[in-house]
């Protein structure tokens, strides 16, 4: 499962997802700079202006067997998204974050990178994903219910909701 896939979204936008790897470190730095401030707050969850060595490093050099880090790069080798699957220890669920750089949304790479990750993880024999997402996140939220999330308020958090997915059938891909 570690070879490149080619996607195509249903606007025709063509990209590539591949796992991160040590050296691309500094490309995973400069796409951070293309985020906007709500999308990084999104996806780190708090008020992150810049990603610091120490999150880049834990993107690019993963050792752990249940953490997996996926980056899609357009035609042109620029890299337009990010995503992280991190699954429990018994590996029954697993957690999504994605990122897309901000002049690369609406061509619908978020949805397709999100189906990616999720038939990954059934392909991994998780049973579920879930993405804890910011209430004011509303585009990712509504991508997801799309794909067949359901969302609960966050019982610890009355400004996120969860968003979860159950695995066995494929019928978001």
């Amino acid at each position: 499962m570690t070879t490149n896939s080619a996607i195509t979204t249903r606007s025709g936008f063509r990209f590539e997802v591949r796992p991160a790897r040590p050296e691309d470190e500094p490309t995973l730095a400069e796409f951070f700079t293309h985020v906007t401030p709500d999308d990084l707050r999104f996806r780190f969850l708090g008020g992150v202006k810049e990603v610091s060595h120490e999150r880049l490093v834990a993107m690019t050099r993963s050792d752990d067997p249940h953490v997996h880090n996926f980056l899609a790069f357009s035609a042109d080798g620029m890299l337009i998204a990010v995503a992280m699957l991190a699954s429990d220890d018994a590996d029954r669920n697993g957690e999504v974050a994605i990122c897309i750089r901000g002049d690369r949304k609406h061509l619908g790479v978020g949805w397709e990178l999100l189906a990616y990750v999720a038939n990954y993880a059934e392909d991994l024999g998780l049973k579920a994903i879930q993405s804890i997402e910011s209430r004011e996140n509303r585009a990712a939220i509504e991508v997801e219910r799309d794909m067949g999330f359901t969302v609960t308020s966050d019982p610890d958090d009355a400004t996120l909701v969860l968003v979860r997915r159950e695995l066995g059938a494929r019928s978001a891909s």
